[in-house]
């Protein structure tokens, strides 16, 4: 009678504990993707992308997952600016960050910024897994810089990012 209930309480414990379904930490993932700012807003200005020119960034990055809960972000961003005819990077974007997962696909990362045109501030960014697959997601992200620095006033800007990670 003790083996019988010894092989109920093995059975169970052994097919409700989803051994090969857990995800093992640290967990390190990388993405790229195509960010374009929407409006940016400084004291002096509000300046629109696609209408008083075109700005795209290109983030790419490394996260490091410690739990399942919070991890580590290492970006690096190139920006394209186009205005009056010529086309440049403007500047190389250093971006390294905390992440929150949120729950229900949702992630909150939190992001000193450094860029090479000698600008800098923080980047808090929403994020939403809309896709996933078994080796690769795809997310949409609201980004939400603010910068300060190199002579220019404080600006606010709203950004669309989509990307992939995997």
């Amino acid at each position: 009678m003790t083996q019988v209930r010894f092989a109920i309480i093995f059975a169970l414990l052994a097919f409700n504990t989803p051994v090969f379904s857990q995800t093992t930490y640290p967990k390190i993932t990388g993405y790229f993707s195509v960010m374009h700012p929407i409006v940016t807003l400084s004291s002096e200005e509000t300046a629109v992308n696609f209408r008083d020119y075109y700005s795209v960034n290109f983030p790419t990055g490394i996260n490091i997952w410690k739990s399942a809960k919070i991890g580590f972000s290492f970006e690096i961003a190139p920006s394209i600016k186009t205005d009056d005819g010529i086309s440049k990077v403007n500047s190389v974007l250093f971006h390294p960050g905390v992440l929150v997962a949120l729950g229900h696909g949702y992630t909150f990362a939190g992001r000193a910024a450094f860029e090479t045109s000698g600008r800098f501030g923080v980047t808090p960014v929403i994020t939403k897994t809309v896709i996933k697959n078994t080796n690769s997601s795809y997310y949409v992200s609201v980004p939400f810089p603010v910068r300060f620095g190199n002579d220019h006033p404080a600006t606010f800007t709203v950004g669309l990012q989509l990307g992939i990670a995997f």
